[in-house]
């Protein structure tokens, strides 16, 4: 028996013109998807974001060494007139061990009495730079400068094949506190050269502003809010960091480098409870305290956390394996 009303299999050519459309619209989607996928995929594995998922855990890194240095362990003298810390070996303070990390040679964390300082001296073949917590210092020096330097200020100087100069509280009654920080340079017989900038608490509150900067990574930057150059493979960051808030420093080159962060102190000593404190993985700096930080490769990134019960001011400095 035959059958007058015959089956037929629908084509494309049959489909009603809504039906159609609906299937041009599933396709549409499927080609989307399709393209989308094959377009993340090869992203995901690229050397940018294999670097941003490989760093953003950096400071947990097993290849990462971080090692504190508490405050009280830093070489210390009181003169009376000099109430000062050292980070690494420096005057009768002899520590083989803290001699110098890349091409930072000194963190002196000073406090000078009224009417009291240092008498006219030589430097040659050093970087030197003042970073002004609190008080008055003045410099004077043998080219021709004399200037009163306030919180907020960094003086430099790149002594290079050599200058005298001083630096004295002439105030009466307070005392001034102030980070004196030496680099090695990148080379001998440097021109003598003379800079100050002011880097006020505005800029500096919850994120991190760039002080010092290499010669070689300055390219454009000029300003009143540019960093000082300096001829070292060395920066430095400064942050007043709120409690609670995080900062993210990104690693300023590629390949091997080395990190070391310095909470200031408020005080003479780090207080027994609460004050300013921050968090670099599980490390946890009080006022004073600092933290070595190696086996750090470029691109990279290190996260610093406020986790005290007061903003903590702190300098970080990121630089190349040699002086």
């Amino acid at each position: 028996m035959t059958d007058n009303h015959s089956i037929t299999k629908p084509t494309l050519f049959s489909l009603s013109k809504t039906s159609l459309a609906s299937l041009i619209a599933i396709i549409a989607v499927i080609l989307a998807l399709f393209t989308s996928l094959r377009t993340s995929v090869p992203k995901l594995f690229s050397k940018s974001n294999t670097s941003v998922l490989r760093t953003m855990s950096t400071v947990n890194s097993p290849s990462l060494k971080l090692t504190k240095r508490p405050w009280s362990a830093r070489g210390h003298a009181d003169h009376d007139w000099l109430y000062t810390f050292h980070t690494f070996s420096f005057a009768s303070y002899h520590d083989p061990s803290y001699a110098s990390f890349g091409p930072l040679r000194v963190i002196n964390e000073d406090r000078v009495a009224p009417s009291t300082g240092f008498g006219t001296h030589p430097h040659a073949e050093f970087l030197i730079w003042s970073y002004i917590v609190s008080g008055t210092l003045e410099h004077k020096d043998s080219l021709g400068n004399l200037e009163n330097l306030k919180r907020g200020e960094v003086q430099f100087t790149s002594a290079g094949t050599g200058i005298r100069h001083s630096e004295y509280n002439r105030d009466k009654d307070e005392e001034v506190h102030f980070l004196q920080i030496w680099a090695r340079p990148d080379k001998r017989g440097l021109t003598p050269h003379y800079e100050t900038k002011k880097f006020t608490d505005e800029m500096k509150k919850d994120r991190l502003v760039r002080i010092m900067e290499s010669t070689e990574r300055m390219g454009e930057k000029k300003g009143e809010e540019a960093p000082i150059a300096l001829q070292a493979d060395l920066s430095m960051d400064a942050s007043i960091l709120s409690p609670g808030k995080s900062v993210t420093h990104d690693i300023v080159t590629d390949g091997p480098r080395k990190v070391y962060l310095h909470v200031v102190m408020s005080k003479r000593a780090q207080p027994k409870e609460g004050g300013a404190k921050i968090k670099i993985g599980d490390v946890v700096l009080g006022e004073g305290d600092g933290v070595f930080v190696e086996g750090v490769n470029g691109p990279a990134k290190i996260e610093v956390e406020s986790v005290g019960d007061t903003s903590a001011e702190f300098l970080l400095f990121d630089m190349g394996l040699d002086a």
